[in-house]
């Protein structure tokens, strides 16, 4: 699901919210998510699941045309983790959906 869609089936569940007003919720919601991980914070959100940051140290690569070595630095990528309710409520829709 992308950003648009997202926004799409947020305006199409509440009515009262206009395009751009589901626009801007979805928005807000990002942005709180990525300034409380810039800040160093975990964001959990019950029912759905959890962000937060982890450190990759750097590391030597190789160039895949040249086979050249490449030093890669170290960066911090966002990291989510399921919680228990999503991880159960798809998988148990994917069991369904395969018994069929």
């Amino acid at each position: 699901m992308t950003r648009s869609e997202l926004v799409d089936r947020l305006h199409s569940r509440v009515p009262t919210l206009t395009h751009e007003d589901a626009k801007s919720v979805v928005d807000v919601i990002l942005e709180a998510i990525t300034r409380s991980l810039v800040a160093d914070s975990r964001v959990e959100i019950r029912g759905f699941g959890s962000f937060s940051l982890s450190y990759r140290q750097p590391r030597v690569g190789r160039n895949p045309k040249s086979g050249e070595k490449v030093q890669i630095p170290g960066k911090y990528a966002a990291y989510f983790k399921a919680g228990k309710e999503m991880r159960e409520g798809v998988n148990s829709r994917l069991v369904k959906r395969e018994s069929k």
